[in-house]
C-alpha cells in the first residue's frame, strides 16, 4: 500500500539559488538598463514591441505577459506617442482595444531582434561547442520545469465551461487516435466527479485551460480516475503526472484508499506513466469498449477518524 506524496517543502538553500540566479541573469543581460539593448527604451517597452506582432489586443497582451492593465496601457500609450505602435477601437466590440505596430515600429522590432541575436552570440561565442550544447540543453530544461511550476491545477465543478471545453478536446483527439473512434456519451457526466461524488481538475498556464482529469466513485473505498488529458501545447513537461497526483490526493480525501482506471492499446504513453506512478495492472474491473488495459493502486488509509 503506497501513501499519497504529500508536496516537498522548498529548502531556503533552492530559494537562495533560484534568486542569485535571477540576478546575475538579469544584470548580464541588461535588462535592468533604461537602453536595452542600446535602445532608447527600458527591457518593458522593448518586450512588448515584440510581442505586438502583426497586432493584438491588450486583453490577450495583459493575459500572455501577466502584467496590471494600467502598466500596459502606460507602455502603450508611450509607444503610440513615440510613433511606433498604433492604438484602435474595433467597430465589432468597443470593449476592445487593439494594437499594431507602425512601419518605424516594425523597424524598430528588426534592429532589436538584430541586436538581441548578436548580444546571445556574443555570450555563447566564447564558448566550446560541447559547452553550448551543454547550455542549450540545460537552457531547455529550465524552461520546460518553470512552465511546469507556473501551471495552477484548479478543483472546479464538472459542469463548467473550462471542464466542457477540456473534455470536448480531449473527446476530439483520442477520437483522432482511435481506430474505432469515440463517443462522446462515454464521457464523465459533471454530477459523476463534482461534490461527494468525485473530482474534477483543470490545469491552467496564464488563464488557458491545458490539461484536466477526473475522478469518480465506483464503489465505498473505491474510486476510478478518468480523462486524464493534457493540451499538445502542454505536453512532456510532467503535467499529466502531476494532475494524477492531484487526483489521487482529492481520492484519499473522499476516504478513497483504492484507485482503478483503465487505457487503450494505442495509449502507450499512459500506460508506461501510470506503471511509473505504481499502478499495478489488474484483470478488468469493468466491461468498457475503449478498455484494454486496467489498473490500480493503493493509496493507503482513509484519513484519521474516518472508518
Amino acid at each position: 500500500m503506497e501513501p499519497v506524496r504529500k508536496a516537498e517543502p522548498v529548502s531556503p538553500d533552492e530559494v537562495a539559488a533560484f534568486r542569485h540566479f535571477n540576478r546575475y541573469f538579469t544584470r548580464r543581460i541588461g535588462a535592468l538598463d533604461d537602453h536595452y539593448l542600446g535602445q532608447d527604451r527600458p527591457l518593458g517597452e522593448a518586450r512588448l514591441l515584440f510581442e505586438i506582432g502583426d497586432g493584438v489586443s491588450l486583453r490577450e497582451l495583459r493575459g500572455r505577459l501577466a502584467l496590471d492593465a494600467g502598466y500596459l496601457s502606460r507602455m502603450a500609450k508611450s509607444l503610440e506617442a513615440q510613433g511606433l505602435v498604433r492604438l484602435t477601437t474595433p467597430a465589432h466590440d468597443t470593449r476592445l482595444r487593439l494594437v499594431e505596430l507602425t512601419p518605424a515600429g516594425r523597424v524598430e522590432v528588426r534592429e532589436q531582434n538584430r541586436r538581441a541575436d548578436a548580444l546571445a552570440a556574443g555570450l555563447l561565442t566564447t564558448l566550446t561547442a560541447p559547452q553550448r550544447t551543454e547550455l542549450t540543453g540545460a537552457l531547455a530544461t529550465t524552461q520546460r520545469l518553470l512552465r511546469l511550476a507556473g501551471i495552477t491545477i484548479a478543483l472546479v465543478d464538472g459542469g463548467t465551461e473550462d471542464a466542457r471545453a477540456c473534455l470536448d478536446a480531449y473527446a476530439a483527439d483520442i477520437d483522432a487516435r482511435f481506430p474505432e473512434g469515440f463517443d462522446r456519451t462515454d464521457l464523465v457526466r459533471p454530477e459523476e466527479v463534482t461534490g461527494e461524488a468525485g473530482a474534477f481538475f483543470v490545469a491552467y498556464e496564464e488563464g488557458r485551460p491545458m490539461g484536466c482529469g477526473a475522478l469518480r466513485t465506483l464503489k465505498p473505498g473505491t474510486g476510478e480516475i478518468r480523462h486524464v488529458w493534457v493540451h499538445p501545447d502542454a505536453r512532456r513537461l510532467g503535467l499529466a503526472r502531476r494532475i494524477l497526483a492531484e487526483l489521487e490526493r482529492a481520492a484519499v480525501e473522499h476516504d478513497i484508499s483504492v484507485v482503478r482506471l483503465d487505457t487503450h492499446a494505442v495509449l502507450t504513453e499512459a500506460q508506461a506513466m501510470y506503471r511509473g506512478c505504481g499502478y499495478t495492472e489488474i484483470p478488468a474491473y469493468v466491461d468498457h469498449v475503449y478498455a484494454d488495459h486496467w489498473f490500480e493502486k493503493q493509496l493507503g488509509p482513509v484519513r484519521p477518524g474516518r472508518p
